[in-house]
C-alpha cells in the first residue's frame, strides 16, 4: 500500500498563499499605471532612437560601428527583440516588457521588505512603488526606455545581495550597467551589505566576476574599442555643465518638484522618523545616495534620470511606516493613490505637440522618398526616420552627436568642433558614398542650424536645393546632375 504523500511544510504553503493574493494585486496595479504608455505612439526622441536603431540592427548594421549611440547595449538588443516577434510598426511589444519590469520591480522590493519587516511591509513596499512609479511627467515615467529597464536590475541585485547571493548580485549590477551606465550605482549598496554580512574574499570574487564576465562578453560580441569609446571614453563633452547652466539648473529643480509632489505620501514619514529615531536601514540610505549621484551625472537632470531615486525611497518610506502608527500608512496610501491618479490624468490627457511635428514631417519625408531611399534629418528627433519607415542616410541619428547640442545644451560648446570625436570624418564619408536623396533641416534656429556648421552648409550649397518646408522644417533634395 503506497504511503500517502506528506504535506508541504507549513511556511511553503503560507509563503505560496501570500504571493497567490499578493501578486495579482501588483499585476492589476502595473496594468493600471501604465496604461498612458500605451494611448499614443510615441513618448519621447529616446524612443524613436531605439525604434531606429532596432531597424538598422535587424538590416544588418553593426553595434557601435554603424549603428552607434553613447549607452550600452541592452535596450537596442531588447528592441531589437521585441521588434522580431511583434513587428516594428509600433512600441506596443516593448510598452509591455515595460510594464513587465515595473511589475518586477514592485515584487523585488515586496520580497526585500517582506523579509525585512513582515508580510504587511512586504505589501505596503509593492503598492507605494508602483504607485509613485509613474510620478514624473509622463514622457518620462510612460517612454518604454533605459531607466525603466535599469529599475529591476537594481532591485535584483539588492535582492541577491540581502541573501548573500553574490554571483547573482555581480550578474544584477551587470545588468544594470549593460542597461545605462548609471546603473552601476547599486554596487555601492551592494558591498555594503557585503560587508556588513562578513562575506569572505569568495564572495567578493564572485560579486566581481559576477559584474565582470557579462560586461566583457558584451564588449566582445559588439566591438570591443567601439564598445569602450562609445559608452565610456567617447562622453566627455556631453557629461559636462558647461553650457546652459540656467536651462539645465532650472530642469533640474522643476523635475525635483515634480517627483516630491509625487512623493506626497512616502517623504513625511520618513522624514518624520529621522527626526524621532534612526531607522538603521543604511544599504538603502547607500542606495538612495548612490542614485542620486546617479541622477546628477551629467549634468542634464532629465526627469527619467529620477527614476532611479524611487525604488529606495519606497522601502525608506516602508521601513519608516513600520514605527510609525498605523494610521500614517493610511494616509501615505491614500496620498500616493491621489498624486498617482492625478499623473494617469496628466498622461491620458496633456497634448504632444512634438509628436505632431514629427508625424506630420515623417508624413512630407514618405510622401517624397520612395522606401528604399536614404535620408538625413538633420535635428534632434530621430523618431521621423521610424514615423516615415525611411533609412538614415548616417549613423549619427541626431545633430546632437555631431554637435554636442544633445541634452538640450544651447550654449558656447555647440558647434562642429564639440561634436563626438572623429565623427565628422565618418559623417563627410557617408554623404560622398551614400548621398540622401532628401535632407530635412529641422533645427528650427537651433544653435545646431545649418549656416552654424560649415560641412552641412556646404554640402546643401553644392548639391541641394530647397523643395519644401514643414512647420519650420526645411526640406532640400538633391539638384539634377549631382554627383
Amino acid at each position: 500500500m503506497l504511503a500517502a504523500p506528506l504535506a508541504p511544510p507549513r511556511s511553503a504553503v503560507v509563503r505560496t498563499a501570500y504571493w497567490t493574493r499578493l501578486l495579482p494585486l501588483l499585476a492589476v496595479l502595473a496594468c493600471v499605471t501604465r496604461v498612458p504608455s500605451f494611448a499614443r505612439p510615441l513618448w519621447n526622441p529616446d524612443e524613436g532612437y531605439l525604434a531606429v536603431q532596432a531597424r538598422m540592427l535587424a538590416d544588418g548594421g553593426e553595434l557601435y560601428e554603424t549603428v552607434v549611440d553613447r549607452k550600452p547595449p541592452f535596450v537596442p538588443w531588447l528592441y531589437e527583440g521585441a521588434f522580431a516577434v511583434h513587428g516594428s510598426e509600433s512600441l506596443t511589444s516593448v510598452r509591455v516588457l515595460a510594464l513587465l519590469a515595473q511589475l518586477l520591480t514592485a515584487v523585488l522590493l515586496a520580497s526585500l521588505a517582506r523579509r525585512r519587516w513582515g508580510d504587511g511591509a512586504g505589501r505596503t513596499a509593492g503598492v507605494l512603488y508602483l504607485l509613485v512609479s509613474v510620478g514624473l511627467n509622463p514622457e518620462d515615467a510612460q517612454a518604454a526606455t533605459f531607466e525603466v529597464f535599469i529599475l529591476p536590475c537594481t532591485a535584483a541585485a539588492m535582492w541577491c545581495a540581502d541573501r548573500r547571493r553574490w554571483g547573482a548580485a555581480g550578474v544584477a549590477v551587470a545588468c544594470a550597467l549593460l542597461t545605462k551606465q548609471t546603473g552601476g550605482a547599486v554596487l555601492l549598496p551592494v558591498l555594503w551589505l557585503l560587508h556588513r554580512q562578513g562575506a569572505t574574499r569568495g564572495g567578493l570574487l564572485r560579486l566581481l566576476a559576477g559584474i565582470v564576465v557579462p560586461v566583457l562578453s558584451a564588449a566582445l560580441v559588439t566591438d570591443p574599442a567601439g564598445f569602450a569609446f562609445w559608452t565610456v571614453t567617447g562622453s566627455a563633452a556631453y557629461a559636462s555643465f558647461t553650457g546652459s547652466e540656467l536651462h539645465v539648473l532650472a530642469r533640474g529643480l522643476v523635475n525635483t518638484a515634480i517627483l516630491t509632489a509625487a512623493c506626497a505620501g512616502l517623504v513625511p514619514p520618513v522624514v518624520r522618523v529621522l527626526r524621532l529615531a534612526r531607522t538603521g536601514a543604511v544599504d538603502l540610505w547607500l542606495w538612495f545616495a548612490s542614485s542620486a549621484v546617479a541622477v546628477l551625472l551629467g549634468f542634464h537632470f532629465f526627469g527619467h534620470y529620477y527614476l532611479q531615486l524611487i525604488p529606495p525611497l519606497a522601502l525608506l518610506a516602508t521601513a519608516a511606516l513600520q514605527i510609525l502608527p498605523r494610521e500614517r500608512l493610511v494616509t501615505a496610501l491614500v496620498t500616493s493613490a491621489c498624486c498617482c491618479s492625478a499623473f494617469l490624468a496628466w498622461g491620458l490627457l496633456a497634448p504632444r505637440s512634438d509628436l505632431a511635428h514629427a508625424t506630420r514631417l515623417a508624413d512630407a519625408v514618405a510622401r517624397r522618398t520612395a522606401p528604399g531611399d536614404r535620408v538625413l534629418v538633420w535635428g534632434i528627433h530621430p523618431e521621423t526616420y521610424w514615423l516615415a519607415d525611411r533609412t538614415p542616410a548616417s549613423r549619427y541619428l541626431t545633430a546632437g552627436l555631431l554637435t554636442n547640442y544633445s541634452g538640450g545644451r544651447n550654449g558656447p560648446q555647440v558647434g562642429e568642433k564639440y561634436g563626438v570625436e572623429g565623427s565628422w570624418p565618418v559623417f563627410r564619408e557617408e554623404m560622398s558614398t551614400h548621398p540622401p536623396a532628401l535632407v530635412v533641416d529641422d533645427s528650427r534656429a537651433a544653435p545646431y542650424a545649418p549656416e552654424r556648421i560649415p560641412s552641412l552648409r556646404r554640402l546643401l550649397t553644392a548639391e541641394y536645393e530647397v523643395a519644401g518646408e514643414v512647420d519650420g522644417a526645411v526640406l532640400y533634395v538633391r539638384e539634377t546632375g549631382s554627383r
